[in-house]
């Protein structure tokens, strides 16, 4: 990854905080800054946006193929956001969803679709275990 989020708390000291961007930037990062919130930035924007995507196919709103293709072809992301969630774990996902909802009962954007708990449940978590809401084969979907 290129991007390094750095967090900045209230006692956070300024001339620290200018030498950690700095530190990143030496070692050919890109340092990007935001408040110790839960998720930073990319994981607060990415999580639910698994959720969601999750959710769609849930419902029966689209084929989990059809979501995945349209976040790659329509927003040109690398792979799609159930390719993303059976890649990085469901397993990963559900604790990080259980938490922000434990923590953030009134964040409507922090919930977690009961298929996610029905596979995590079955032992279908994904690339590591072989199937997830697809089948794997080491790194490769099948």
């Amino acid at each position: 990854m290129k991007l390094v989020e750095v967090i900045r708390t209230d006692a956070t000291d300024p001339k620290i905080f200018e030498a950690c961007k700095q530190w990143v930037l030496d070692i050919g990062k890109h340092p990007v800054s935001c408040k110790d919130t839960p998720g930073f930035i990319v994981n607060r924007l990415l999580v639910p946006y698994l959720a969601q995507a999750i959710s769609l196919y849930e419902r029966g709103d689209a084929t989990k193929e059809d979501i995945d293709v349209s976040m790659q072809f329509g927003a040109g992301h690398p792979m799609g956001p159930i390719t993303l969630a059976d890649y990085v774990g469901l397993d990963t996902t559900l604790f990080i969803l259980e938490g922000w909802v434990r923590d953030h009962p009134n964040e409507p954007a922090f919930f977690v679709p009961e298929i996610v708990r029905k596979k995590v449940a079955e032992g279908k978590l994904g690339r590591k275990t072989g199937e997830g809401f697809y089948k794997w084969d080491g790194d490769k979907r099948l």
